[in-house]
């Protein structure tokens, strides 16, 4: 084993901060707040640190991914699940435009929010993770363990679907 592993606490607070946002988002876009990504973040980390000598620190992200991903699933078998999406509070206290303008922008806002939610999971994680989180394609299929063809077509159908649905976006 190398010098440079993950049960020295400087290493894995390395790979803490590499991975830990990425994860969090990752399993918030998939699977939604209500289902606790925070607390699965941790947990991942927890059997990460269980098993640092088991690890080599290049696979620790993949490890890291799956055994969250895994955390989550069981969570999820426990109970149904939905992704909540917030609503653009913000907008309500400036109130510069016409009530017509914010009437068809609130609409707009629920088809879009409605869209999405109609997505399948694979079209909805795809989706968010480029549009929300800005990740390449790539960087996609290295975390859900698929190829680029496949993230392209899924954010293609997703945008596909939800310009049917909700318009030009």
């Amino acid at each position: 084993m190398s010098t440079d592993n993950i049960c020295k606490e400087e290493k894995f607070n390395e790979i803490f901060r590499l991975h830990s946002r990425e994860l969090h988002d990752f399993l918030y876009y998939k699977y939604g707040m209500d289902n606790n990504p925070k607390d699965l973040v941790q947990e991942a980390f927890l059997k990460l640190w269980d098993n640092c000598h088991k690890i080599l620190p290049g696979k620790a992200r993949s490890f890291l991914f799956t055994v969250a991903n895994r955390l989550m699933l069981n969570e999820l078998s426990r109970k149904k699940t939905a992704l909540n999406y917030s609503s653009r509070e913000d907008l309500k206290d400036h109130n510069t435009e016409s009530p017509e303008y914010l009437l068809e922008e609130k609409e707009y806002m629920e088809k879009l929010k409605t869209g999405i939610e109609n997505l399948t999971e694979e079209q909805r994680t795809a989706f968010l993770l480029n549009r929300i989180d800005g990740k390449r394609h790539q960087e996609i299929a290295e975390m859900l363990g698929i190829s680029r063809k496949a993230v392209e077509k899924r954010i293609y159908t997703a945008l596909k679907k939800l310009k049917e649905q909700v318009g030009k976006i």
